[in-house]
């Protein structure tokens, strides 16, 4: 029989991220109202979609192996060259030659236990182990703890999200910079901001380059093209030319250029998306404290409320589901108290008060 290298074989066979087709499958439904993924409700820029469309029948050539028009673009917006940009098919991908290029076969990975989970993945499958630090009691993440086992650890990768997802809390442009400067000189950060469109600019960590950083974006949430699979890390030249050698060139969906490009120039549309989040965030407060329940303050494109255990929880994201509602929960503690809902239309937003709250009143919840 064939079998995979042992370090392969001793990863536990599991499915890290159930989505709402397989769920659709197991209940029958045929479809459901998608809060779960952190997607946009407020869909691509209209002129990506033109752009996307208009090339639709050119879908027989490979994209640019180089993505050469998004990087200038890129760089433009970042104020660097288009050497410290690489483009990649989403911020997974981007992690995955972060872990390949830094950390593999028995190196160290820190993370927050319960944060985005894909590191965690890459780290195990190039052979690498992770440690954890756990989030402090409201949610948020505990920087002081991370830097204690970086001393301790000396990892070769330190990860960090920033908003957090699943908490959406967020660090301040000066405590992120006095992690960053308190790490072990030896240990790279990697610093997912998936969803820093939703932050101001001059509240994130300021722009500068450091061979010991490296900074990744994605088209996946303000922009509204998650089923693109596109996003970018701005690094140092040096550790462009390290993901150059491994990375996949034609892995990046030539549409998914066309469209990344044209939402760049559409920062009007971007702007909306924002602004029509924050409303949502806002109505999700509201709810939450309408039926006395407490919320973690958010900067990204969903909201945390507590349900007060775990158990509880997961009793109300199943019988929502059972409803037609799609929403997740964190997994580790102390965010599994928590419900996670994505910012929806005002449509969507009513349709999950009304389920949410028939749920809290009328099921033994």
């Amino acid at each position: 029989m064939i079998r995979p290298i042992p370090a392969i074989e001793a990863i536990p066979a599991m499915t890290p991220f159930v989505g709402p087709e397989q769920l659709m499958r197991e209940s029958g439904r045929t479809a459901l109202l998608r809060l779960g993924a952190n997607e946009s409700a407020f869909g691509p820029s209209p002129k990506a979609v033109a752009a996307m469309s208009q090339e639709l029948e050119r879908l027989s050539w490979y994209g640019d192996p180089e993505s050469l028009d998004l990087r200038d673009a890129l760089a433009a917006k970042h104020r660097c060259s288009p050497e410290q940009i690489v483009v990649a098919s989403g911020i997974d991908d981007v992690m995955g030659l972060a872990v390949r290029a830094f950390v593999g076969p028995g190196g160290t990975a820190l993370t927050t236990r319960g944060t985005y989970p894909t590191l965690v993945y890459h780290v195990a499958g190039y052979g690498g182990r992770t440690v954890y630090a756990s989030y402090r009691s409201d949610g948020t993440i505990d920087v002081d703890a991370l830097l204690e086992i970086a001393r301790r650890e000396r990892p070769s990768l330190v990860y960090l999200a920033n908003p957090d997802n699943p908490s959406g809390s967020f660090l301040s442009r000066g405590e992120i910079r006095r992690f960053y400067d308190e790490l072990p000189h030896d240990s790279l950060f990697l610093l997912d901001e998936a969803y820093a469109d939703f932050v101001d600019e001059e509240r994130l960590l300021e722009p500068f380059f450091d061979d010991r950083l490296i900074r990744m974006r994605t088209f996946s949430k303000a922009y509204g093209m998650a089923g693109a699979r596109i996003g970018y890390a701005i690094a140092t030249a040096s550790n462009v030319q390290t993901f150059q050698k491994i990375r996949l060139h034609y892995g990046v969906n030539r549409n998914a250029q066309i469209g990344a490009l044209a939402s760049l120039q559409d920062e009007t549309f971007r702007c909306h998306v924002v602004d029509e989040t924050k409303r949502a965030r806002e109505d999700y407060y509201a709810l939450a404290r309408e039926l006395g329940l407490g919320c973690i303050e958010s900067c990204t494109n969903f909201a945390c409320i507590d349900l007060g255990t775990a158990e509880r929880a997961t009793s109300v994201m199943n019988e929502l589901l059972r409803r037609g509602v799609w929403i997740r929960k964190p997994g580790a503690p102390p965010l599994d108290r928590y419900v996670r809902v994505s910012a929806g239309t005002a449509e969507m937003r009513a349709e999950f008060a009304r389920a949410f709250r028939a749920v809290l009143t009328e099921a033994s919840v």
